[in-house]
């Protein structure tokens, strides 16, 4: 069963980073958001890319709110909740796998 421990950190762990790189993906997005960088740039467009994914969904089930988009705070409120309940069971479980 060590196996399944070990593996389940791993996993645990290449969830807490995931979640990481998407609260900054989407933290990016909304900072470019303020200032209408350049479309063209590829830097840019990568955090498009990356981010519309992830708030195209809660965008087209929240409406405007005066004319302020929360869908990057839910997309956050969402992925820090899923990096303070999912990742910590997934550690445990893998260390009562390894007693």
């Amino acid at each position: 069963m060590f196996l399944l421990g070990y593996f389940l950190q791993a996993v645990a762990g290449l969830l807490h980073f995931l979640i990481s790189a998407v609260i900054l993906v989407v933290i990016a997005r909304a900072v470019l958001s303020w200032v209408s960088p350049d479309p063209y740039n590829p830097i840019v467009r990568l955090i498009v890319q990356l981010s519309e994914p992830l708030l195209y969904p809660v965008r087209r089930r929240m409406p405007m709110m005066g004319g302020i988009d929360f869908s990057p705070m839910i997309v956050i409120l969402v992925a820090y909740f899923l990096d303070g309940f999912l990742v910590p069971s997934l550690q445990r479980i893998a260390m009562q796998l390894l007693a």
